[in-house]
């Protein structure tokens, strides 16, 4: 199969411009062994019939969907960067839970991939939250294959491997098959396969988010991709609501929009309480 730079580059901006993700040059041959695979899927012989293809003859989106679920990186665990969910559960979650007195918090959970972080966020709310108190947990993903995973939610030693051992027995049952979520934790999350580069997908979300977790994923996207989902989250979120990107992500290149703040030891980003008229 001929598959030189031209056609790398004609397939990752395919993928960019329906998904806002950006393919480093540097991943030619990745891409290039992907696409092989749904060659020999689709019984095609090269990859121009392929690029064809995913123009003319894939309306319902479906292979790329499969092609994007074959580059996508889905690196993830149970109470990942436990710092800073500590900062989340010990401060900002009770901060926004007494402004609001009563009702529902929601969060967000954004590339929530197999269901780790969705499923950490219930268990850290049915812990930190006393009635007449609630909670829901929207979590969203552009792979289908990772959204399956995360609703059967079953999940093996290393994904629970920094789980405290009484959450373990609280919330999980062990099967032969793994460890499994058990359904008080489940009930709580809904899972949704949706493109972060679609606003007014993420937008029908709802706009009335207190938390949104966005971690370790806005370093797929290029910069002006990142800011116009950021741009969508800060819509999406209640004043006073908090944002959580990566340990290693800053919103100071992309926006002003929100304040930073320390808590807990950590810094944090919030939606001002007063909303300003932002330029973006």
């Amino acid at each position: 199969m001929i598959f030189g730079f031209r056609e790398f580059c004609e397939i990752r901006d395919c993928i960019y411009a329906r998904t806002g993700v950006h393919i480093g040059d540097q991943k030619v041959y990745l891409l290039r062994r992907r696409v092989e695979e749904r060659l020999r899927a689709l019984g095609l012989s090269s990859a121009e019939e392929y690029i064809a293809y995913l123009k003319y003859r894939d309306g319902s989106g479906k292979e790329f969907d499969e092609l994007v679920s074959s580059v996508t990186v889905n690196e993830t665990y149970f109470f990942r960067e436990f710092p800073q969910l500590q900062t989340f559960a010990e401060h900002c979650l009770p901060e926004v839970v007494e402004r609001k007195n009563t009702g529902r918090v929601r969060i967000l959970s954004a590339g929530c991939s197999t269901g780790e972080e969705p499923y950490t966020l219930s268990i850290i709310c049915q812990e930190m939250l006393d009635p007449p108190h609630s909670f829901s947990i929207t979590a969203v993903d552009i792979d289908y294959r990772a959204l399956e995973k995360a609703k059967q939610g079953i999940y093996d030693e290393r994904s629970v491997r920094d789980v405290p051992q009484v959450y373990l027995e609280k919330y999980f049952t062990k099967t032969s098959k793994g460890f499994v979520v058990r359904d008080e934790v489940r009930r709580f999350v809904t899972f949704r396969k949706v493109n972060l580069s679609d606003r007014e997908a993420l937008l029908a979300l709802g706009r009335d988010f207190d938390f949104v977790f966005c971690r370790n994923v806005l370093i797929y996207f290029s910069d002006d991709s990142r800011r116009r989902v950021v741009e969508t989250f800060y819509a999406m979120m209640n004043p006073g609501g908090y944002i959580f990107l990566g340990h290693s992500e800053s919103l100071s290149r992309i926006t002003s929009a929100f304040e930073l703040k320390r808590m807990g030891g950590n810094l944090v980003y919030r939606k001002p309480l007063k909303e300003l008229v932002r330029e973006w």
